[in-house]
């Protein structure tokens, strides 16, 4: 016999279109909607990097030598490559046509993740995520008395197959990596090696209803999903250089 056994909700929100750099309060913003205890809340970094203030002109920006050279090289703008060289800490790998970085905050992606989709200028990623996200729901908790989690995302491509997906660079209020071992199976075979990066899962499910290109929706609401509270943090699903098997 079937029988539901769950149902989670994924709530898109639409906001008011900011073009960058506009000092907007996002937490009274959000805590509008009607939250529950145990919402889930994912905001995309794009956002977060507008009413930050993080959103640079290019007519700010004087390109390095290198950034210019890098910038033929590769089919960039020079002012777009000084800012992914910028936010670098290393050069993992240049191809024809891409750049592959590590950031300053350990991400290891393409670009440095910066970008300039649906901003009025040039995009680099939050400063401090975890930050970011832990002062947002702090403010929501306060406004609302609720419990609820906060997760910054973004989208990256992986190596090893095709498209993006999104990603949690921030967490406050969850676990982001949610150790399992120890617990049992279907069967009652003990979990030995199991970690769930489920910051990520809740950013990809999330991605899904936020889109990519002009739906309009940069903060999602997850309700009823089975996630660990706790004192997560987007750094905790960074894996390590020294554990990275491609890297050594």
């Amino acid at each position: 016999m079937i029988r539901e056994k769950r149902k989670v909700e994924v709530i898109g929100l639409e906001l008011p279109i900011f073009k960058g750099n506009e000092h907007v309060n996002l937490a009274e913003l959000i805590a509008q909607y009607p939250l529950e205890d145990g919402d889930v809340i994912v905001i995309a970094e794009t956002l977060i990097s507008k009413v930050e203030g993080n959103i640079l002109k290019k007519e700010d920006i004087k390109p390095s030598k290198e950034a210019i050279e890098l910038a033929k090289k590769l089919g960039k703008e020079p002012e777009v490559m000084h800012v992914i060289l910028d936010e670098a800490k290393e050069i993992v790998k240049i191809g024809k046509n891409f750049i592959i970085t590590e950031t300053k905050h350990g991400f290891v992606c393409a670009n440095s993740g910066v970008d300039e989709s649906n901003v009025d200028g040039i995009k680099p990623l939050p400063k401090n995520p975890d930050e970011s996200a832990e002062k947002i729901r702090k403010e929501i908790e306060k406004i609302t008395k609720k419990k609820v989690g906060v997760i910054i995302s973004d989208s990256v491509g992986r190596p090893f197959r095709k498209g993006a997906v999104g990603v949690a660079i921030g967490v406050s209020g969850i676990l982001a990596l949610w150790d399992r071992k120890g617990e049992k199976d279907l069967f009652g075979r003990e979990l030995r090696t199991t970690e769930v990066a489920i910051a990520d899962e809740l950013a990809s499910m999330a991605n899904v209803v936020m889109g990519e290109a002009n739906e309009g929706i940069p903060v999602v609401i997850i309700r009823n999903a089975p996630v660990p509270f706790g004192n997560g943090k987007g750094k905790d699903l960074i894996r390590k250089k020294e554990e990275d098997v491609f890297r050594n």
